[in-house]
């Protein structure tokens, strides 16, 4: 029998979404294959990092080799699962490091983490796909801003959302002109970059997807009807949506749905679990909005929601996630 491979699950994070992040990597615990899987779960805030024990409490992780001593036993990791949302978790940080440490993980590379974490930056590399992108501008803290001028060019309602954050922290749907500048400085509390996007009514979609091996698994779409002004916090958090899988739709929009899902996925170049964010408009199509690197894994979130809708488990997704990061790294 081949020893069990020692997972390291990397939670917390520098950011508002810490909680969400802690509340995921619990949850992932349970669904990993306790026969196959050694699993740690190892707080990230700042500085420090620890390992939670569930006997002997807290555990300084060393940076310098990735490792901590257990029992007086020198713990190494086989991999790295990262369910870390935002910083250093989602934009490359983590990523780099792991890298340097010569340790297989679990996400997309320094480039794509860095890339897809920068919602402005995402959309570069898709301009030429056959997928509309919302028009918008990018606001920096300290620059000078007028609200009629942006009035003029995107028209009311819109969004100002932090560039470089997740879980709707930040994000404001702004319908007068007043509310412009409170919300941008609302934004500004997580990210020094905003941005300012028109609103496009419409049915709000996702679609998870992951490739192994060679292998794609595109997830089934999901509708997401929220009961608030829009898919925030509370509607993400606090069961206020309704999350439809597999979506009412033609099925010609589903599939259209998952293909260009998996374009975009190949074209950021993205690896392991991600989800695709869109908003569908009757009359002028499918809109791009954003792809989540380290989608939300407590039980109720939308990825886990999709891959039980495919008759599927948890456990033997991130098996294959998992499997396939250790076995690309010693490919390299």
């Amino acid at each position: 029998m081949s020893a069990k491979k020692i997972i390291a699950i990397m939670a917390g994070g520098n950011s508002s979404e810490e909680e969400i992040s802690l509340r995921g990597a619990r949850q992932i615990a349970t669904w990993l294959n306790p026969n196959s899987y050694q699993s740690y779960t190892i707080i990230v805030k700042g500085k420090s990092w620890t390992l939670k024990h569930p006997e002997l409490g807290d555990i300084p992780v060393s940076k310098d080799n990735f490792s901590a001593t257990v029992d007086g036993k020198a713990i190494n990791f086989d991999c790295a699962l990262i369910a870390i949302h935002g910083t250093p978790g989602e934009n490359g940080l983590l990523q780099a490091y792991f890298e340097l440490m010569d340790i297989p993980y679990t996400t997309g590379g320094v480039m794509n983490s860095a890339v897809t974490f920068d919602k402005e930056a995402a959309k570069f590399p898709l301009h030429d796909l056959n997928i509309k992108l919302a028009k918008g501008l990018r606001v920096s803290k300290g620059q000078i801003v007028n609200p009629s001028d942006i009035v003029k060019n995107l028209s009311l309602p819109l969004f100002v959302k932090p560039n470089e954050s997740g879980s709707s922290f930040g994000v404001s749907k702004v319908k007068t002109e007043d509310e412009i500048l409170p919300a941008l400085q609302k934004a500004f509390a997580e990210d020094s970059v905003a941005l300012i996007e028109e609103f496009i009514p419409g049915r709000e979609l996702t679609c998870g997807l992951m490739k192994v091996k060679g292998k794609s698994i595109v997830f089934p779409v999901t509708e997401i009807v929220s009961k608030t002004e829009f898919f925030d916090y509370d509607a993400k958090y606090k069961n206020l949506s309704d999350e439809i899988t597999p979506a009412p739709i033609p099925e010609e929009l589903s599939d259209y749905i998952q293909d260009i899902s998996s374009e975009i996925y190949d074209r950021l170049k993205c690896r392991g679990i991600v989800r695709m964010d869109y908003i569908f408009n009757e009359k002028e199509g499918l809109y791009f909005l954003e792809v989540n690197t380290v989608p939300g894994m407590s039980e109720a979130s939308i990825v886990p929601q999709q891959v039980a809708t495919m008759g599927l488990t948890m456990g033997e997704i991130f098996s294959l996630v998992i499997d396939d990061a250790i076995e690309r790294h010693k490919a390299l």
